[in-house]
Parts: C-alpha cells; structure tokens; sequence
C-alpha cells in the first residue's frame, strides 16, 4: 500500500485533473485542428496540475515528516522537532519546482533529486518537465509571458499539459517509493509498502 498522499494523488487529485480534460474536450471537441476556444482552459489546466502536484509533495512532505517524529524519543521532542522540519517549508508558498521540491525533502537527510534521477533515468527529464510546467503557471498566474523561459510562445497547448501531468505522475511513483525507502532507513521499518 502506498503513502497515503500518494493515494490521495490517485484518488482525488488526478480525478479533478480528469475533469477538466473532459470540460477540454467538451468546448473544443476531440478532433485535429486549431481549437481558439480552448486556450483558457489548457491555461486553466496548466495551474491545476502545478497545484495539485504542490498539494502532493507537500502532504508527501508532511506525511513523512509525521512518521519520523513519532519515532524519536523522548516524546518532548516530538513537537519542536516537527516543528524545525515544516519551519519556512518552500511547498506551502512556492511553487513545486525541483528546487522547492528537494530543498523541503532534503531537509529529511536525503539527497532527494540525486535518489529520484538515480531512481529512473526518464525523471532527469521529467525533473525539466516541472520547471517548465511552473515556468507557464507563472506567466499564467501573473500574466506575464515574455520570460526567456517560454522562449516567445504564449500559446499553451494542450500536448504540452498532457506532457506535464505524464512527467508529474512518473515523479509521484518515484517520490513515493524513495521517501518511503529513506524513512524505512531512519525508523527501522517501511512505513508504507
């Protein structure tokens, strides 16, 4: 059984996902072709997978955090030692870029994107494909499109989204068995199968 966050991946978050494919494919139907109506929606799509993703690191993240507290002794430790683990956390006010992402998980003692890119030799690819997906939901949020990082478009189509939710998927496989590796290590036990 995995994490629970990683449940909640499956179970609801790729669920809500799910529905804004089929709102996409209601307003520009399923066909080749150039669908001007839809640009909101791959924009829209765009944001709810960096959120949803953010939302599964970060319960990932505090997840873990919770099982390796309830480890120490003496339990007087317990709430400050959570507490240093979740102070000034990158996943409650940025966005889930690699950076963000291994900083919160590194502060753990593991080497976190060296374990995922070392996991599979797709996430160095994938690890790009979130930078990217971050870069447009920030030129979505503020509506800024001339950073050098979306190199002149500023029309987001809907295989790049779909490309992004395949990379954000393969991550939470990845991300999922190596924390729940690492946290088997310190506690003695897997906390999750």
């Amino acid at each position: 059984m995995p994490s629970v966050a990683y449940n909640t991946w499956n179970n609801t978050r790729l669920p809500e996902l799910d529905r804004i494919e089929v709102a996409h494919a209601r307003v520009g139907g399923v066909g080749r072709g150039r669908r001007f109506t839809t640009h909101q929606i791959n924009q829209a799509y765009a944001v709810l997978l960096s959120s949803q993703f953010q939302g599964f690191c970060r319960d990932l993240h505090s997840e873990s955090v919770d099982i390796i507290v309830s480890a120490v002794n003496p339990h007087a430790l317990q709430m400050p030692l959570r507490s240093e683990f979740l102070l000034n956390r990158k996943l409650d006010k940025g966005n889930p870029c690699s950076g963000n992402i291994g900083s919160d998980f590194n502060r753990l003692g593991l080497l976190f994107w060296d374990e995922v890119n070392n996991a599979d030799a797709r996430n160095a690819r994938r690890q790009n494909l979130i930078e990217a997906l971050n870069d447009w939901r920030n030129a979505i949020a503020h509506q800024d499109f001339s950073s050098q990082a979306l190199r002149g478009q500023t029309q987001l189509r809907l295989a790049d989204v779909r490309r992004w939710r395949v990379a954000c998927e393969g991550l939470a496989i990845h991300f999922d068995a190596i924390v729940r590796d690492h946290i088997g290590s310190i506690i003695g036990r897997l906390p999750w199968n």
